[in-house]
């Protein structure tokens, strides 16, 4: 029986990947990804309207993976290892990609514009993150749990690109203690941003 091919988005995010890995970011374009990929010109068109757009389709595949990934069985854990857990499920998503990632990131500043087209799918991308672990992201305290675990985030993503170790020991200890940091700074303020209750159980 015939392997069934790829979908035409699956093939050229692996094309974009597999370029990104190979030379520097800046330096692929639209047609190469297209050519790597195995699809027209037009194809890609149809898909993606910009190198950023697969960067963001990246970041959606990821979210479902760490939203994927949730244990039920640490519903009872304190906010703070849900949300480490949650973190962690994003890197161990993207480990496949990390040279290709360490390209794309070394990057990305030279386009202010494709940053600024990101910026949106980040902070879903974190959101998700944050319901994945059972914490709220809606109202004010919602938003600005958002922002504090996204300056975390892309903090520790700088570490994680530099951590070869095969547990990432580096990652989660400076995960865990800005993590701790926060909480401790998000206590001082008035919004309830700290949300300390257990996960409600949602297999019952």
């Amino acid at each position: 029986m015939a392997k069934r091919p790829k979908p035409v988005r699956d093939r050229i995010v692996d094309g974009a990947v597999a370029l990104a890995e190979e030379r520097r970011w800046r330096d692929v374009g639209l047609g190469d990804i297209a050519e790597r990929s195995g699809v027209s010109l037009s194809q890609l068109h149809r898909e993606f309207g910009s190198t950023a757009a697969i960067v963001a389709e990246i970041m959606r595949r990821t979210d479902e993976a760490v939203v994927a990934g949730r244990d039920p069985s640490s519903d009872g854990e304190p906010a703070h290892d849900r949300v480490l857990d949650a973190l962690l499920r994003r890197f161990d998503a993207l480990a496949p990609m990390k040279s290709a990632l360490a390209s794309i990131m070394r990057d990305m500043p030279a386009d202010p514009m494709g940053l600024l087209c990101l910026a949106p799918r980040f902070y879903r991308s974190m959101g998700w993150t944050l319901e994945s672990a059972g914490i709220g992201t809606s109202g004010l305290a919602g938003r600005l749990r958002v922002k504090g675990v996204s300056a975390i985030y892309a903090a520790a993503f700088r570490v994680w690109l530099r951590d070869d170790s095969k547990d990432l020991t580096k990652t989660m200890a400076f995960l865990d203690k800005r993590l701790s940091q926060g909480e401790r700074f998000a206590a001082l303020l008035p919004f309830g941003i700290v949300d300390s209750r257990p996960r409600a159980d949602t297999n019952r």
